[in-house]
């Protein structure tokens, strides 16, 4: 019900590129969020979903966050986990777009999951460095199976399986990054954590991605914490995700948008 009510405020409130007077946001919406070019990512996409979904063995899941609306054990097959808990095919052609838009060369995924939009991170820039966390040992491990069987290139993409916020602690003062995805915990005091442990490795360019910002009450409310922080020049609800944005010459201009994608 509180997604419902969520929804509905949203889309009283939301706008298209024709409500958008940032030059920045604009730029953004037409070339990212609106961009109709069928790439050959897409496919690309769409066969390592496949892959899952046709992969009916069972594995135990640890659970370190906000637990699951869909399941109600923790013995789950792997195309189910796929099925009902993986990002979805629209929202991981974006970050592909995301990714390749921002030019993204250092990337840092929070829940890594079965690796769905590990896969859209890596192929938006297959170049880049990507960092990606999980907490349950089984996931990750079935996460980097998997990933490699599609494309061996993955080999390159450091899988490291912890609980976040002992990790946080030394890559908030070791590392940088240009894109970072937040998808492991939806909890108010866990997101918020998490952004405070993280804002030393923010650059003037680099963009966040909140997942699930109105799953509840409380992630509602770490999202306006976050868009309000000292720090954010620029933010964007899309309902799925919150993004924000470091732009240190808007700093005197704070923008808030809510848009349709």
């Amino acid at each position: 019900m509180h997604q419902i009510l969520a929804y509905i405020q949203f889309v009283w409130h939301s706008k298209n590129e024709h409500g958008v007077h940032s030059p920045f946001v604009f730029d953004l919406v037409t070339k990212c969020f609106y961009d109709k070019k069928k790439y050959t990512a897409y496919p690309q996409l769409s066969a390592y979903r496949h892959q899952l979904l046709n992969n009916k063995e069972t594995i135990e899941v640890t659970d370190f966050g906000a637990g699951s609306r869909v399941f109600k054990s923790n013995t789950r097959a792997i195309n189910a986990i796929a099925q009902n808990a993986g990002i979805s095919p629209k929202r991981a052609q974006l970050l592909f777009r995301l990714v390749q838009y921002c030019q993204a060369q250092s990337i840092l995924e929070m829940g890594t999951s079965l690796g769905l939009a590990t896969a859209a991170l890596h192929l938006g820039n297959p170049k880049a460095k990507i960092t990606t966390l999980e907490g349950c040992p089984n996931t990750h491990t079935t996460a980097q199976s998997e990933l490699q069987k599609w494309e061996p290139a993955t080999r390159s993409i450091e899988f490291i399986t912890t609980e976040f916020s002992g990790a946080l602690s030394t890559l908030g003062t070791a590392n940088t990054f240009d894109l970072i995805y937040f998808d492991g915990n939806h909890s108010k005091t866990a997101t918020l954590a998490y952004f405070e442990q993280l804002l030393p490795t923010a650059k003037n360019n680099s963009v966040w991605i909140f997942d699930d910002i109105h799953w509840s009450k409380g992630m509602e409310e770490a999202w306006e914490n976050i868009k309000n922080h000292p720090d954010i020049t620029v933010s964007i609800d899309t309902f799925q995700w919150g993004i924000v944005f470091f732009r240190k010459e808007q700093r005197m201009a704070k923008e808030h948008f809510t848009l349709r994608v």
